[in-house]
């Protein structure tokens, strides 16, 4: 193989590893059948509020450790119900993205989970706290298990979907509280770059 066609070979190997699969928060109607992975994404602020959107969750990125396959789930909401279908293995949640209005955050995270054989794996119900607008802006999370919330996503489940709901597990991801600094993405919206002075 020549050298040209191992570089262009390792290039698109490289750019298949880097692209993460897109998956809607939740599936249209029986479109899954087995190993789903379910629970509940709210986002808060949690200092006084100096810009006039409230913070939502844009999306969450988890990655399989074995194979590193990431998955970006699209939330677009600051209170979702997701249903991700994973086939059985461990994960991590590596990513998270948290928009007001055109105004865009992402902070890096590390907290892991296990997707095993049973038909449905609940994830909790994970709690986005976001701080005011500042330098060195932090997004907390907490994930607990909301046994009125799991209940209402089995029913969902059952009636939506072609799953058995007959067999659930329950797999907090570990730890179930981290804390992580929150980055500002570009492009900044309609703001002349002399004027950003602060990347929050």
């Amino acid at each position: 193989m020549s050298i040209r066609a191992l570089s262009v070979w390792l290039c698109g190997v490289l750019l298949m590893q880097g692209c993460a699969t897109e998956l809607p928060a939740v599936p249209e109607e029986g479109t899954v059948q087995s190993n789903i992975a379910v629970g509940r994404v709210v986002a808060v602020i949690t200092g006084e509020r100096s810009r006039i959107y409230e913070p939502a969750v844009r999306s969450f990125e988890v990655q399989n450790r074995q194979t590193k396959e990431r998955f970006t789930v699209d939330i677009a909401s600051d209170n979702e119900r997701f249903i991700v279908p994973l086939a059985p293995g461990d994960y991590e949640l590596i990513r998270v993205q948290i928009n007001e209005g055109p105004f865009l955050s992402m902070a890096e995270l590390a907290s892991t989970f296990s997707v095993g054989l049973d038909p449905v794996t609940y994830l909790g119900t994970w709690r986005f706290g976001v701080d005011s607008p500042k330098y060195g802006r932090m997004v907390s999370i907490s994930m607990v298990t909301d046994e009125e919330d799991r209940t209402e996503a089995l029913h969902m489940l059952a009636r939506e979907q072609t799953v058995d709901t007959e067999s659930v597990a329950t797999a907090l991801p570990n730890p179930p509280e981290i804390q992580a600094r929150l980055y500002e993405v570009m492009p900044y919206p309609r703001v002349s770059r002399y004027f950003r002075r602060h990347w929050w």
